[in-house]
């Protein structure tokens, strides 16, 4: 932390955390260049600057690119190459990408020329931290990424911003022209030399930065989804019987583990559960959706951690190409490909969908009399006249088949680029957009299942819930009125998504039980 409580993130030569990413993307925490990475740059600029005289063509210093990468540069246009590069390159089209991808997309490729791989000067990093912490962000669009060689087009963007040309968005969100917003940071803008743009926009920092938040916002939402399931086996008169340790271990998945056990935690001293523990219940085994819980969460977490391994070594990553060499030698390399981090992209936006699903399944069993145990038709106060929750399941519903759609990866796809130089790309930018739109509809999902399944635990008074799952009830009872007749649902739906993707749901699970796995 640094004066006054703001946060800060040290850029050095080795690799940003995780919640470094978020702190700078998400919450505007100040960058810092460490004394080793400006050393380990300038270091490196200095192999760049004795290579820019040879008559030897070097590849990103004195020759063209891509597939125009035999023409030798003659050293008067070699500033001119390095605008082209970049101005060619910023060919976006679309929507705006949010400023949160855009601000991790920025830090990851400072990190990057921290690394002194590149051969930038020091001024470049420099300047990009300047725009970071005056809360300049480039406009980059929707489109224009193949993910490979990396993400080109929305890394080109920033590039612009860089050099003082093309529109930004200012610290006040206004859209400006980049030199005028410079201008009133006190930023001067940046004259690309050698080797400085291909730099500036080889590298996978687009879709990275997109797993890195993708990542954070999903080790809560596997949280949310155990209480959410936790809920509906109490509201629907199921057994925590299935949950047992002993069960779970003849099957040692560990995200499965991790999903029982707080399942146990949260259905502990549950006066509805103790209800109908008795010989007389004749209910033999609960719906899949219920009872196959951890393993379906599990699941969903075990992929999750995996994608996390596959962020934390691109983290370490020095992506460029070509590079610098630790003993000063300048190589081209591959290492731009997105492969690597699209799978897993690809990989999570199937195990969200999967997540939703049986969320989905859980909540339309409340809402069935012949499901439901006792509960009034679709939670309805007076069945008929009310409809209660029925279009909020059509809601869950719309979203999960979306969410269907959205799990066809978009990394088995491959359009060649560049005359054919460029002939399998990774498409993990595309991979990366669509996984946060499920991501966004999972929150909603889950949100929709715990407001009907906290409906239906208020429905089974003078029972009483866990302490665990009643302190999340009573926290969106703060926020949501309990059972009534039909009300405008839209506001209350969206009560609850804030409730979920705020953390606070999970905050008031943890305050009673303890943290959760």
């Amino acid at each position: 932390m640094g004066v006054h409580g703001v946060m800060n993130v040290e850029v050095n030569v080795g690799p940003l955390s995780p919640e470094d990413v978020v702190a700078v993307a998400r919450h505007d925490a100040t960058v810092l260049l460490a004394p080793d990475a400006l050393k380990e740059i300038a270091r490196s600029r200095e192999v760049i600057e004795g290579l820019a005289d040879d008559v030897v063509p070097h590849y990103g210093v004195s020759t063209g690119f891509g597939a125009l990468a035999t023409r030798h540069i003659p050293t008067a246009l070699r500033a001119q190459l390095q605008r082209s590069l970049v101005r060619s390159h910023a060919a976006g089209s679309g929507p705006e990408v949010e400023r949160e991808v855009v601000r991790a997309l920025m830090l990851l490729r400072l990190s990057t020329l921290a690394t002194g791989r590149t051969g930038v000067r020091v001024e470049v990093a420099e300047t990009y931290a300047a725009l970071l912490n005056a809360g300049i962000t480039p406009v980059v669009h929707e489109y224009g990424s193949l993910g490979c060689s990396g993400d080109l087009a929305p890394l080109a963007h920033c590039a612009l911003a860089v050099m003082g040309e093309g529109r930004v968005r200012d610290a006040r969100g206004e859209l400006r022209e980049t030199a005028d917003a410079l201008a009133e940071a006190g930023i001067s803008p940046v004259v690309l030399s050698e080797k400085e743009g291909l730099a500036l926009i080889n590298g996978t920092d687009g879709m990275l930065g997109m797993l890195v938040l993708a990542c954070h916002d999903l080790r809560g939402l596997v949280r949310v989804a155990d209480i959410t399931a936790a809920m509906s086996v109490e509201g629907q008169l199921g057994t925590d019987a299935v949950f047992a340790a002993d069960l779970q271990a003849l099957r040692p998945h560990p995200g499965q583990a991790d999903s029982a056990a707080n399942l146990r935690a949260l259905l502990a001293g549950s006066g509805i559960v103790a209800s109908h523990r008795g010989p007389e219940c004749t209910r033999v085994q609960d719906a899949y959706s219920l009872r196959c819980s951890p393993q379906v969460h599990g699941t969903v977490r075990d992929t999750l951690a995996h994608a996390e391994l596959v962020a934390s070594r691109e983290l370490a990553s020095a992506v460029d190409n070509p590079v610098v060499t630790l003993d000063g030698r300048v190589e081209s390399n591959g290492n731009f490909h997105g492969a690597p981090v699209a799978a897993v992209l690809d990989f999570l936006a199937i195990s969200v969908a999967d997540l939703a699903s049986i969320s989905e399944r859980r909540t339309d069993r409340f809402l069935d009399v012949a499901r439901n145990h006792g509960l009034n038709a679709f939670l309805a106060d007076d069945p008929g006249v009310d409809s209660g929750h029925m279009i909020a399941q059509y809601t869950q519903a719309a979203i999960v088949s979306e969410l269907k759609r959205l799990a066809a990866p978009a990394s088995v796809d491959s359009i060649p680029s560049s005359a054919m130089q460029e002939d399998h790309v990774s498409m993990g930018w595309s991979a990366a957009r669509k996984l946060r739109r499920a991501v966004d509809g999972l929150t909603r999902v889950l949100a929709v299942e715990l407001y009907t399944a906290a409906r239906a635990l208020d429905l089974r008074a003078p029972l009483d819930p866990a302490p665990g799952t009643a302190a999340v009830r009573d926290g969106l009872r703060e926020l949501v009125a309990g059972p009534g007749p039909d009300r405008w649902l839209a506001p209350e739906i969206e009560a609850t998504v804030g409730y979920v993707a705020s953390g606070t749901a999970v905050s008031r699970a943890q305050a009673a039980v303890g943290t959760l796995a």
